[in-house]
């Protein structure tokens, strides 16, 4: 479900919003320069009611297995959340993104690899087989 859209300014500075019915942010992007390459792409920072920006989440980029795309993908966290918002944000062919939320997928509700059958091992439980 695509809750928002980041756009890059004059400055190239990236901003958007995000709006879902409960929250409505505005939200800039800040590169993050690090050597680690395990390290966020982006920190993200809102704006405050005091209009002050404020951390409250970071952005990796991540690869599709499936077709080599590459997008930003990490959580917004705040003490006024019940819980984190997961996002995906998505570069459109004029240098946008969209940001896009969906729920996340419970562990038990996650495909299981099961051990190869050559190792001796039975399957894991709950894959597919009874515990």
């Amino acid at each position: 479900m695509n809750i928002g859209t980041i756009t890059q300014n004059a400055s190239g500075t990236y901003t958007g919003k995000i709006s879902t019915l409960t929250i409505a942010i505005v939200i800039a992007l800040r590169t993050v320069h690090s050597a680690n390459p395990r390290a966020p792409k982006f920190e993200i920072l809102a704006l405050s009611a005091a209009r002050q920006w404020v951390q409250v989440g970071a952005l990796f980029e991540l690869s599709s297995n499936s077709t080599g795309e590459t997008f930003l993908n990490g959580k917004i966290e705040d003490p006024s959340l019940d819980k984190p918002l997961y996002i995906s944000a998505f570069r459109q062919e004029d240098g946008s993104y969209n940001i896009v939320w969906s729920r996340p997928t419970r562990r038990r509700d996650a495909p299981t690899d099961t051990v190869a059958a050559d190792d001796g091992l039975p399957p894991l439980p709950g894959a597919g087989e009874p515990a």
